[in-house]
């Protein structure tokens, strides 16, 4: 069950604000939440129904540039950057927008479909305080071992190995240097030194990426693929095949050949690992006619458990199938499933309790011919394999499924078929090609459809995000932001099922989500996430005196917002400010200058901030109240 964001007792208080006003906001706010998202506007009034679909678009020829030519009509030059931000990143930072505008947006696309091309030394500067992003698994093993593995190698119990580590840690911290932009996330991570710290810094790492890379496309492209090839970081041996995963097989081909990320994939120990590929043994196989003698001389029961009911595993076949290509009813039967286990079998981990790679074994892999989908598969040991992901990853049906997914994520919930019969079109001209089915919708007059801006609501992970991006904040506990997105309900390599995370709206919205998201918003606001915010400085009235609240909150809707806010959120932002400071807004009108407010400081997130000295309130807080408010309502929620 998702834990709340909420603390336990009605004195609990965010941002100066307790939670039952808190959800006063939410439901004054939030009502938004409740519409199709295609029938919003940014004054949060309900459009009249159109129809996205069009005649479809020519797929887009493979070229360097769009040359200006973005079908951009229904959308203003500010609007269509704007929305290029919001979709093919993780929003704006501060000074984007006009970035973009002097660039041009076109060249700023391609640039994105490009990421070779963009320097981004200053983000692997910020990296290397991770150093097991570096580490191979079989180094992660090495360094991280489980628990009861390592107590027995020790000579020791699990409790005396324990306190081990905990020496071991206040070792590390001692060593870690005091000054310096990444001192106290040093600090965080020199404190664990078990397995956890493997995914920890993997969180860490994403999040760093997706706030402060200059290659934005590529970081959401990767999050992107690594949910459609999802993998569990606790199923089994997992957590210390992870890291490789992201950065070898998902990061290299995230706008390359599908046909090669799909091989990637399959090929991954993390993969064959979370699908139990890696287990699966053809019936008729050598392995599988030895497993009942070599059963007799094995002396652990649980061995010999295994070496008997050991066999064929239809896991990754099906999910190869239903997920990662064809999609549910892209018209296969059980019969194909299990024959593509058959193809498989065979696909394995050369010492997975060692962080092994991938190896086949000829003798675990099922003999003879096989038939999938119809057509025949002529016996050749690993070879099979791939004639079968070469046969899916350019299969129009594979092309079908996956451009609406693709659309789904960048376009709508329900995009144009126009448009993702466009793209598949593309994906079968160009063998899979993905930078050049991005091209195709972006060259779309769908994607840049009036229809389509603002239609999509950020998931718990966009939205901690790009309220960072929003504010420049300065991440210092990255461990804050990480613990906010899994108790938002969404936690980083955390979804159990293979399926993923969906995309959709009505998948993160309900009575108690704004609340949860209000919660963060203002403690973002107020230090107290982890991050450092400026709102002086990111208004431009540092020192200024006599500066309204009035004046503050329309300068933080353009800055947070480009202005795009409705009355309705406008008037509740006001409304409680003006009852923070001891008055009321009467007859309409807004409040005239404020007196400061003072802020209760609210629950911290991230349980590896309990023993860090916790951030300096900002200087404005009446700024971070206002900031907060807005980063909280229905408008930010969506891009």
């Amino acid at each position: 069950m998702r834990k709340s964001l909420r603390g336990k007792t009605q004195r609990d208080r965010v941002g100066g604000i307790d939670w039952r006003t808190c959800a006063a906001i939410a439901a004054a706010i939030g009502f938004a939440f409740f519409l199709p998202a295609s029938h919003v506007r940014a004054n949060g009034e309900a459009s009249e129904s159109s129809s996205l679909v069009t005649a479809a678009p020519e797929p887009a020829k493979s070229s360097k540039s769009f040359k200006g030519k973005l079908p951009i009509t229904e959308l203003s030059e500010d609007e269509a950057i704007l929305h290029a931000l919001n979709r093919l990143a993780y929003g704006p930072r501060p000074g984007d927008i006009e970035t973009v505008r002097k660039m041009g947006i076109e060249k700023w696309i391609d640039e994105q479909l490009h990421p070779e091309s963009i320097d981004d030394s200053a983000l692997d500067s910020r990296l290397e305080q991770y150093p097991t992003l570096k580490m191979s698994s079989k180094k992660l093993l090495d360094e991280f071992p489980p628990p009861d593995q390592a107590a027995k190698k020790e000579g020791v119990t699990k409790e005396a190995y324990e306190e081990q580590m905990k020496e071991k840690a206040r070792e590390a911290v001692a060593q870690v240097q005091t000054t310096g932009p990444n001192a106290q996330a040093a600090t965080q991570l020199a404190k664990i030194q078990g397995p956890q710290r493997i995914v920890t810094e993997l969180s860490m790492g994403k999040l760093d990426r997706a706030i402060y890379s200059q290659r934005q496309l590529e970081a959401v492209m990767e999050d992107f693929w690594f949910n459609h090839f999802n993998v569990f970081a606790n199923k089994g041996a997992d957590k210390w095949m992870l890291t490789a995963y992201v950065r070898d097989t998902i990061r290299p081909h995230t706008m390359g050949k599908f046909e090669d990320l799909l091989v990637a994939t399959a090929k991954s120990p993390a993969m064959l690992m979370y699908l139990d590929n890696w287990q699966s043994i053809g019936p008729e196989s050598q392995a599988a006619k030895q497993g009942p003698q070599l059963a007799r001389y094995a002396q652990n029961p649980q061995v010999k458990a295994a070496l008997k009911d050991r066999g064929l595993n239809e896991n990754y076949g099906r999910e190869l199938m239903e997920l990662h290509t064809l999609g549910v009813d892209g018209g296969y039967t059980q019969r194909d499933v299990t024959e593509l286990a058959k193809v498989f079998t065979g696909w394995g981990i050369d010492r997975a309790d060692q962080g092994g790679e991938f190896v086949f074994n000829p003798r675990r892999h099922e003999p003879g011919p096989k038939v999938v989908l119809g057509s025949r598969i002529h016996d050749g040991g690993q070879h099979e394999g791939m004639v079968v992901l070469h046969m899916l990853a350019v299969s129009p049906v594979t092309a079908h499924h996956v451009s609406l997914q693709i659309a789904q994520r960048f376009v709508s919930d329900n995009p144009p078929p126009a448009l993702v019969d466009a793209m598949a079109a593309t994906w079968v001209k160009t063998g899979g090609d993905l930078r050049e089915v991005l091209r195709t919708m972006l060259a779309s007059p769908q994607f840049w459809s009036q229809d389509a801006y603002r239609a999509k609501v950020k998931t718990p992970e966009e939205y901690v995000i790009s309220a960072v991006r929003a504010t420049g904040g300065e991440v210092v506990h990255p461990a804050a932001l990480v613990e906010a997105i899994g108790q938002l309900g969404m936690p980083l390599y955390g979804c159990q099922t293979p399926n993923g995370y969906s995309w959709s709206a009505d998948a993160w919205l309900n009575s108690g989500e704004l609340l949860d998201r209000m919660n963060f918003s203002l403690a973002l606001a107020d230090n107290n996430a982890g991050t450092v915010m400026g709102w002086d400085k990111l208004m431009g009235i540092d020192g200024q005196p006599g500066v309204t609240g009035d004046a503050k909150e329309a300068k933080l809707e353009g800055l947070l917002l480009d202005g795009e806010v409705s009355d309705r959120t406008r008037n509740v932002v006001l409304t409680q400010l003006a009852q923070q400071q001891g008055s009321a807004v009467r007859n309409g009108q807004r409040p005239q200058t404020p007196k400061p407010v003072n802020f209760v400081r609210p629950r911290e997130f991230g349980q590896l901030l309990q023993s860090v000295a916790p951030l300096p309130p900002p200087g404005d807080q009446q700024a971070a109240l206002l900031g907060g408010l807005l980063l909280g309502s229905p408008d930010f929620q969506r891009r």
